[in-house]
């Protein structure tokens, strides 16, 4: 290939890749607007719908720019409906939902980012969707398995489910014991034992240190409303 033929080649690319970064820049950013008494209000804009298909091929960049600014507000709850109550498919969700659909084998978002909207902000439903996409994509991933088994005990009040999320994590190399808490979980103490199995597993991991207070907080809760 000649140097000409290489740099007309090359050339042809730019428009391409200059309009990927302008979209990534339009995505990420954040509005500003002014309140009456002229106070700077900040609102992070999620992403649109099939993010993935406007990417111009830069999906896993794309994916890595919407993680880094996702994890600066892991908390923000864009409608909240209650104390610390978030309401469903927050912009915390959409932002997951667009990374793991920009880069479905990227583990952290599914690990990290339904674990923040379950116990952070409480988006339920949003949580869920995450968690079942991550067990989907990373079915012998027993932390993942583990964590999903916490929601749909704790949040989502299905028994059942959280029941067969532990033995699939304990089939794919979680603690032994994960079978006899699946066998107990049909019993008052069921919900108190996963919630502290898994703060235990989070301390040990060196997890968010805001997640691991938020979890802390909501055990006492469980204690509180168990006397």
């Amino acid at each position: 290939m000649t140097t000409s033929v290489f740099i007309n080649r090359s050339i042809q690319k730019i428009p391409s890749l200059v309009l990927g970064i302008f979209a990534i820049g339009l995505i990420v950013s954040t509005s500003v607007r002014f309140s009456a008494t002229r106070k700077i209000e900040r609102k992070p804009i999620a992403p649109p719908p099939y993010i993935e298909r406007m990417s111009f091929g830069f999906q896993e960049v794309t994916a890595d720019v919407l993680w880094i600014r996702t994890i600066q507000d892991f908390d923000y709850c864009d409608q909240r409906i209650a104390a610390k109550i978030c309401a469903n498919n927050s912009w915390l969700y959409k932002m997951l939902d667009a990374v793991t659909n920009l880069s479905p084998h990227f583990r952290t978002p599914y690990a990290a980012g339904a674990l923040a909207l379950t116990v952070l902000i409480s988006d339920i439903e949003g949580a869920t969707k995450i968690f079942d996409k991550g067990v989907k994509e990373f079915p012998q991933d027993w932390p993942i398995l583990y964590r999903a088994a916490y929601h749909y005990l704790y949040e989502v009040k299905d028994k059942k489910r959280a029941a067969e999320l532990l033995i699939q994590a304990g089939q794919n190399g979680a603690p032994p014991w994960v079978f006899s808490l699946a066998g107990r979980l049909y019993s008052d103490s069921g919900h108190l034992d996963l919630a502290q199995s898994l703060l235990a597993e989070m301390k040990r991991t060196n997890q968010d240190p805001v997640i691991i207070q938020r979890l802390e907080d909501k055990i006492e809760s469980l204690k509180s409303s168990a006397q």
